[in-house]
């Protein structure tokens, strides 16, 4: 994977002769300005795109289940907060257990997580949801996450959580387990938050 530079003196990211453009996620040909640049790793390279409001804050969903246990809710929680931190949209299905934990820890920290609903009012919403879109069509509101997100990261889960994976990997999207989520061929299983956002990072920038 080639190296990133960031200047911070004209916020630009590059990479061997490339310059990355932040509102298209993609690279483009050009001259970057060196003086001052400094090697960065992708997930550094995320947060000092988002830090200064240039990111397309295409959505990262977290998905598990509504009887989430204790250390599958800490985790989203935490996985939620790391990703306001980085400048990363939240988009989950609105309910409880997992997905409510994650909405308070972003909610927490500057985030605005949106949630998307499988009831007919928006008042279902857990109360961190800062968008809750009503779509009013039940479980098959799994696969209007699955193919809005970027990447989506499973906290634990059962059958609607497998669902969402496997539509996640049918739309080639980024998926990855954490704290106990379905074992899916095809899905790493990831031990730490910073592993999970150098993954979402690394697909961000490279579309790896």
């Amino acid at each position: 994977m080639p190296a990133l530079q960031w200047n911070a003196r004209v916020k630009q990211l590059f990479s061997a002769g490339k310059i990355f453009d932040p509102s298209r996620l993609e690279w483009r040909i050009g001259e970057a300005d060196q003086d001052g640049a400094v090697p960065v790793s992708p997930l550094q390279a995320l947060k000092f795109l988002a830090e200064n409001g240039a990111l397309k804050r295409v959505p990262v969903g977290i998905i598990g289940p509504r009887e989430a246990t204790a250390e599958q809710r800490k985790t989203a929680s935490a996985l939620g907060a790391a990703m306001a931190d980085h400048g990363l949209q939240l988009l989950c299905g609105g309910k409880n257990g997992v997905m409510e934990a994650a909405c308070e820890g972003h909610a927490a920290h500057g985030g605005l997580p949106v949630g998307i609903l499988p009831d007919e009012e928006w008042q279902a919403a857990n109360p961190f949801v800062g968008i809750p879109i009503a779509t009013g069509i039940g479980p098959a509101r799994n696969a209007i996450i699955a193919r809005a997100c970027i990447a989506l990261i499973a906290v634990g889960g059962g059958v609607g959580t497998l669902s969402e994976m496997a539509l996640g990997l049918q739309f080639n999207r980024l998926v990855l387990a954490m704290a106990g989520a379905p074992h899916v061929d095809g899905v790493p299983i990831i031990d730490t938050i910073e592993e999970a956002l150098d993954q979402v990072a690394r697909r961000i920038l490279f579309g790896v």
